[in-house]
């Protein structure tokens, strides 16, 4: 299982024990919000695309939406969603628990400068009912991002 794999990764950097596990669906920002108590802003969504013959994520605090002339202009490609049944063979982790840690080889990880407005967020741990909070540095430090972007749309 993906989880297995997070927890493992999060076990060699000492933080396996901060990994949150619920009884119930956190597989959308929505029920995360509704797992941890807190605002679904504060939930890290991790969004999966082709870029080109490469896969690429962007984590993104759970109230934006990508932009997709921005992303365009970031990746210069157009955004195109992987599709369900592509996620776990690409990234190594299913919908619902898609995250920036202990991701397939050449998955290349963008963090959103829409997440720097928290001390905290809650990404998945591969699983779709798991979580871990993590502060800002921690979550750039965890996800080994190969950058910062700005490919969301402003809060409406």
């Amino acid at each position: 299982m993906s989880i297995d794999k997070v927890r493992t990764y999060f076990k060699e950097q000492g933080i396996a024990h901060r990994i949150q596990e619920f009884d119930v669906s956190s597989a959308t920002v929505e029920l995360a919000a509704a797992a941890l108590g807190c605002e679904g802003a504060r939930i890290a969504k991790t969004l999966s695309f082709h870029a080109g013959d490469r896969v690429l994520l962007v984590v993104t605090a759970g109230d934006r939406k990508v932009d997709n002339q921005k992303y365009k202009a970031q990746f210069h490609v157009k955004a195109k969603m992987l599709a369900l049944e592509e996620a776990e063979p690409l990234i190594g982790h299913a919908v619902g628990g898609v995250c920036p840690f202990a991701v397939n080889e050449g998955v290349a990880v963008y963090l959103d400068e829409s997440l720097k407005r928290f001390e905290t967020v809650f990404p998945a741990c591969g699983s779709s009912n798991s979580a871990i909070e993590l502060t800002i540095p921690e979550l750039e430090l965890y996800s080994s991002p190969a950058g910062w972007v700005d490919v969301c749309k402003p809060i409406e």
